[in-house]
């Protein structure tokens, strides 16, 4: 389960922003996932009411997660395309010079102090 190790990695990033604005309380993180990011939510959730609850700052906080969509980029027609509907074959003209643009991310969108 990487979600725990992500979940680590999150809170030592908003413990460093905390010191640095010195902040004494976070009341909620709001993460952006990729739909392809392999990040199960869920796990992600839960892993956060375990880790959150062991730092002062971030006991009692809650964690948000929107999704990000996953496009493609085709190199061949330069056109733009969902991931998840098309996978790496280009639906405009079936190209395979595709590449993943957004979707695969993870990163903090926004931490609220109270």
């Amino acid at each position: 389960m990487h979600e725990l190790g992500i979940i680590f990695h999150i809170i030592d990033s908003v413990e460093e922003v905390g010191r640095e604005n010195s902040l004494s309380k976070v009341s909620k993180v709001t993460l952006e996932i990729g739909e392809v990011s392999g990040v199960v939510d869920e796990y992600l959730c839960d892993c956060w009411k375990w880790a959150s609850a062991r730092s002062k700052l971030l006991d009692g906080s809650e964690l948000e997660v929107e999704k990000l969509p996953a496009v493609t980029y085709c190199e061949n027609c330069s056109e733009q395309y969902s991931t998840v509907k098309y996978g790496k074959i280009c639906p405009n003209c079936s190209s395979d010079r595709t590449y993943l643009l957004t979707g695969n991310e993870v990163s903090i969108k926004e931490i609220e102090a109270c």
